[in-house]
């Protein structure tokens, strides 16, 4: 069994290609600017995948298991966004229903 590099085990070794590197929002930064953000990860995220998808079906991919991986990758992205605006809404509901 081969050991893996030190480098194996910085952040964002694992991610393939022309990935972004993942940023962590400033401390102060407004909640609606982080979901923003993840908006926008999230869409870039999908528009990757399908052209992945797209280079694939004209026969361009040279990785099969490439392309499922940053297509599952967008699907969980997307999960978690729903999940998170899920998340908000039920809280601004509930802070709504508070009486003053």
């Amino acid at each position: 069994m081969s050991a893996l590099p030190p480098a194996a085990f910085e952040p964002g070794a694992l991610m393939g290609p022309g990935a972004a590197a993942p940023t962590t929002p400033h401390p102060a930064a407004p909640a609606g600017d982080m979901f923003a953000r993840m908006i926008s990860q999230v869409n870039q995220d999908v528009v990757g995948s399908q052209a992945a998808v797209q280079e694939l079906a004209l026969g361009d991919a040279q990785n099969l298991h490439q392309v499922m991986i940053r297509l599952e990758e967008a699907k969980l992205g997307f999960q978690l966004l729903v999940q998170v605006r899920n998340r908000l809404l039920e809280a601004y509901q509930e802070i709504m229903k508070t009486q003053v």
